[in-house]
């Protein structure tokens, strides 16, 4: 993809998630990688209306190329990148069912999102939940980098989700599948759901072409 593809994308993909209520106000973050560096939406920017040319470019070595200046979260996505070379984007979103998750108190931090659909297993796979870190604290990115590529999604509790995926719409559907699992998990908290079992979980993963490391790319059906 072209940088004026890439800038055009990052435009429309963040638009329509500001406008269906995954991000408020200046909330969340998107980058995605391109032939000589990274595009990353601007700190403080809301999603919702972005503009193309304000968008901050770095080199592959993180520094300031142009545009505005970069999220403060940006260590977070310079982490993936560094440890999945399969990353092509990545998306940090405050969606609400996922930060609601993100602050319960009793869910597993190991895999935090239950195998409740086969999507969410395709798309996003086993979730980590990492530790509270001030916003823009750089402890953000060397907790992701100590994952070691292991996981392309992660909820930062009390905070959101940030999802790595090979390309941008693939890392804002996985997003959009860990946000609405996330949303099914809370209304169905008090039903005991069935969940896939773990014979069914490795069918799914056996069949994704991406493997285990990264199931953020199965079309949906």
């Amino acid at each position: 993809m072209s940088e004026k593809a890439a800038r055009q994308s990052l435009v429309r993909l963040s638009r329509t998630l500001f406008e269906r209520g995954y991000s408020v106000g200046s909330a969340g973050n998107i980058s995605v990688a391109i032939e000589d560096g990274l595009l990353i939406t601007p700190t403080n920017a809301c999603l919702g209306f972005l503009e193309e040319e304000r968008i901050c470019k770095l080199d592959h070595q993180g520094r300031h190329l142009s545009g505005d200046l970069p999220s403060k979260e940006i260590f977070l996505h310079r982490a993936f990148y560094a440890t999945r070379p399969s990353t092509g984007a990545v998306v940090h979103l405050h969606s609400t069912y996922a930060t609601v998750l993100s602050c319960l108190p009793d869910i597993d931090p190991e895999n935090c999102i239950a195998p409740l659909t086969p999507y969410v297993v395709m798309r996003v796979g086993k979730v980590r939940l990492l530790p509270y870190v001030r916003p823009g604290d750089p402890a953000m990115g060397e907790m992701i980098r100590e994952l070691e590529g292991r996981h392309a999604a992660v909820l930062l509790a009390n905070h959101g989700s940030v999802v790595a995926g090979k390309d941008l719409e693939s890392a804002v559907y996985a997003a959009e599948e860990l946000e609405e699992t996330a949303k099914l998990l809370f209304l169905l908290q008090d039903r005991q759901p069935r969940l896939l079992t773990p014979e069914q979980v490795d069918e799914l993963v056996r069949r994704n072409p991406l493997n285990a490391r990264s199931r953020t790319d199965e079309p949906r059906g």
